[in-house]
């Protein structure tokens, strides 16, 4: 099973952040053969974290709970709350396998928060920019209730336009970068 958990970061928490920081990547290397992507949220200047992106793959609801809420930054209070949700790789791939590459223009996360009928199940045509791709789901699949994804585009305008505006209560974007240790 596939889930996205989102961390968002408690305003005045970056200190804190960077002296956790080895902890993060030594919790998160526990689960590298799991990781399906990740990367921190930024604020609109590139340069202050706003946030933590992971999606992985899991055994089960409970697994991903655990993680979620057993992450150093978490356990220390670095968060202000944590968007943990099913989800489905609609492009059955991982980030490292996108053909864009680690670097290169906008990278950004777009949370599409669902009401009503499911939207934006298949994957758009034009593909080439995604890097990840799917619904986000109920714990136990059947309910949809949103679309989350990561992808490069020009602008944040763009980005938002990946999914059908009408047809969710909220859409949020967040400029997002690969994450993991510096190699």
């Amino acid at each position: 099973m596939e889930f996205l958990c989102y961390h968002r970061d408690r305003p005045g928490s970056l200190p804190l952040r960077h002296e956790l920081l080895e902890d993060h990547w030594a919790y998160m290397d526990r689960y590298a053969e799991q990781m399906i992507a990740r990367g921190p949220t930024l604020a609109d200047e590139g340069d202050t974290l706003t946030g933590s992106v992971h999606i992985l793959d899991l055994p089960d609801p409970a697994a991903a709970r655990a993680f979620a809420f057993d992450e150093p930054n978490y356990q220390a209070g670095a968060y202000r709350d944590v968007l943990l949700r099913r989800w489905r790789n609609a492009l059955g791939r991982t980030m490292w396998d996108f053909p864009g590459g680690r670097t290169g223009g906008n990278r950004y996360l777009v949370l599409g928060l669902g009401t009503g009928q499911a939207a934006d199940l298949e994957v758009p045509r034009d593909r080439d920019e995604l890097i990840a791709y799917g619904p986000l789901l109920s714990d136990d699949g059947a309910a949809w209730l949103g679309t989350a994804v990561l992808l490069r585009a020009p602008d944040p305008d763009t980005a938002r336009a990946v999914l059908t505006p009408d047809r969710y209560a909220d859409i949020e974007v967040h400029t997002w970068q690969f994450g993991g240790r510096p190699s």
